[in-house]
């Protein structure tokens, strides 16, 4: 089963969502891989029903690429599917599948080139990277990067395939998500003005974000390579209260930042600590027991290739790319360009726009672009 076709079908066919681990799905594609004479590893998690997947055909050493991808998804919970999500089908040249796009289709694509190197006269290694969790926060590749950095591991670069329909992308912002956890002091709601409802509490709080927000957009740092090319703040969760006639005494509102290169996230969650500490101080004036704490639940760094690099200009060779691009969403570039050291370029098969939804596609002929620009790619690395 070398066919990246046939291989879509295998991968889709595991339900990766990042809740449920994917051990099976890795398991799987390390046996593909061994049967082939290729060696690899498992960097399990410690709860052991998910791992990272490290892989390399040719010599030991220094250079070379990495092919980097997840195998989470996300969930298929409260969407309506016209077909079995976990259950490859097409039509009308397009594969529906939950992970198509976002991003088997490039998982498949490149367990079929390294299947096909191992063959080859390699000069210079070729390596897969294959990791779990990436949609809760680009959490699972961590470890991974981590050990590999301790092996000394120098590839000249990196490839990661999410979906950019074969357009090489050199950047993307960064992202930090944090919580603030309101409390205040229940009373009855008849008696609603003597106590300190956290609701308002969280509201209020939300309007510093949202006039950060602003400020941000009039007078920030702006990158027009982004669409939306400025600093965005933005609140996700609010959740608080029991009762209509209760007056609540605790309130969770998430939020989010996501930072163009140039401004730094921790200054933007230093301000709104700043804020938070002073409604605090206020409202204690009269509740002594009022409080707003601020949890940092998550944070990945931003992707800044240089757009003139050599990485970069072979990775528009291959792909047949037009002038590179920055994308809205995240990626685990930052991370591999944090760890090691290399420049990390961003292109895969499929289009964020069919990410995360029903009936998730991927286009035959995306596919076939990939096949191809991975071929080119492996003939670079032939003696």
């Amino acid at each position: 089963m070398s066919n990246a076709f046939a291989l879509l079908e295998k991968l889709i066919a595991f339900p990766t969502v990042s809740r449920d681990g994917n051990i099976d799905l890795i398991r799987w594609v390390q046996e593909l891989l061994s049967q082939a004479g290729i060696r690899s590893r498992l960097l399990p998690s410690e709860s052991g029903d998910r791992a990272n997947l490290f892989a390399t055909v040719g010599p030991e050493g220094p250079g070379g690429v990495v092919l980097s991808g997840h195998t989470d998804v996300v969930p298929v919970d409260g969407q309506s599917w016209t077909s079995d999500a976990f259950c490859l089908q097409e039509r009308d040249g397009l594969f529906y599948g939950r992970g198509t796009a976002d991003m088997k289709g490039f998982v498949a694509c490149a367990i079929e080139a390294v299947l096909g190197a191992v063959r080859k006269p390699l000069h210079i290694p070729l390596h897969l990277a294959l990791s779990y969790d990436e949609e809760i926060g680009c959490v699972g590749v961590r470890p991974m990067l981590e050990d590999l950095a301790k092996a000394g591991l120098k590839p000249d670069w990196v490839l990661i395939g999410e979906p950019t329909s074969m357009s090489v992308a050199t950047g993307h912002k960064g992202k930090l998500a944090a919580r603030a956890t309101c409390c205040g002091h229940t009373v009855h709601s008849a008696l609603a003005p003597t106590g300190l409802n956290a609701l308002h509490m969280a509201a209020d709080f939300l309007s510093e974000i949202r006039a950060l927000q602003e400020e941000t957009q009039e007078k920030g740092v702006r990158d027009q390579a982004f669409d939306i090319p400025y600093t965005t703040l933005h609140a996700g969760i609010l959740k608080g209260g029991t009762a209509l006639n209760i007056v609540p005494d605790s309130c969770v509102l998430d939020f989010e930042i996501r930072n163009v290169a140039e401004e730094d996230a921790q200054s933007f969650l230093e301000q709104l600590l700043e804020k938070a500490t002073h409604q605090e101080r206020r409202l204690k004036e009269r509740f002594p027991d009022a409080r707003i704490r601020i949890d940092v639940l998550n944070t990945y760094p931003g992707l800044e290739t240089r757009a003139d690099s050599p990485q970069v200009s072979k990775a528009r060779a291959l792909s047949g790319s037009n002038a590179p691009l920055k994308v809205a969403f995240g990626t685990e570039g930052g991370l591999f360009q944090q760890h090691l050291g290399v420049s990390v370029v961003v292109c895969g098969p499929g289009s964020m726009d069919q990410g995360h939804k029903a009936d998730e596609f991927i286009a035959r002929d995306q596919m076939e672009r990939c096949r191809q620009m991975l071929a080119r790619l492996v003939e670079t690395h032939i003696e």
